[in-house]
């Protein structure tokens, strides 16, 4: 056993397991994982939202949100209100069909990875965490920005 190509072999067991969790949300619930993590966090809030208090809480820049929040609209997932209070200000929420499906959904792939990783004793994350960066490093994407979302393609991509 070659110990370099275990560690691609398991590499490419992890982007197998991002694409075919992203290709399971798109065929059963027509959502990209980054939609999902939107409506999620939405379903999740007290209020409606404002798309600079929703981008900071996913990780996702204030343009990638608007993005997503415009195909989410155009199928009738979520609704866009002004604030009463600010008029300049725009508020997002889930729109009753939004609101059925994302209930629907079962636990987002980061939601049950950071689930089991919050079980871990502080060494074994700040291992993997210290292993990750050494990996993405010697793969050239140590300074790419990233949010924290695990799903196939790029995160605004058409649903």
């Amino acid at each position: 056993m070659n110990i370099s190509d275990e560690v691609l072999r398991n590499l490419r067991k992890i982007i197998r397991a991002i694409d075919l969790y992203s290709k399971k949300m798109m065929t059963q619930y027509g959502l990209t994982g980054s939609q999902a993590l939107i409506m999620r966090e939405l379903l999740h809030s007290e209020h409606n939202l404002s798309i600079s208090v929703l981008s900071k809480r996913v990780s996702l820049s204030h343009a990638t949100v608007t993005d997503i929040l415009n195909r989410l609209q155009r199928n009738k997932l979520v609704l866009r209100e002004r604030d009463e209070k600010d008029k300049r200000r725009i508020l997002v929420g889930l729109s009753p069909e939004g609101h059925a499906l994302i209930s629907k959904i079962p636990s987002l792939l980061q939601e049950d990875f950071l689930n089991q990783f919050s079980n871990l004793h502080d060494w074994e994350q700040m291992s993997i965490l210290a292993t990750l960066q050494r990996v993405a490093g010697l793969m050239g994407a140590g300074d790419l920005d990233a949010a924290p979302v695990l799903t196939s393609g790029p995160i605004d991509s058409a649903s």
